[in-house]
């Protein structure tokens, strides 16, 4: 139980850095930040593969670059959605 909630945390702090790298808001909040870092970490490691400081299951750097290609990817979509409609 205590290593999914570490899961949760690094998650979200991994998504809420990669937001603020590129400057740019999350979707969805807390949530969305969380999701953000563990989609990301995903990413991350199969583009990257596993290498660097490993913290609670996330291997930080490869889940930080896929967190920031996610969040780049749907701020894209988004916008464009957006321009869509108008």
């Amino acid at each position: 139980m205590m290593s999914f909630i570490w899961f949760l945390i690094i998650g979200g702090i991994l998504g809420w850095l990669a937001g603020v790298i590129l400057g740019k808001d999350v979707p969805g909040g807390i949530i969305g930040n969380i999701i953000a870092g563990i989609v990301g970490s995903w990413i991350g490691s199969m583009i990257l593969g596993n290498w660097g400081w490993k913290v609670s299951d996330f291997y930080v750097f490869p889940a930080l670059i896929g967190a920031i290609i996610l969040i780049f990817v749907v701020s894209f979509i988004l916008r464009s959605m957006r321009k869509a409609t108008n």
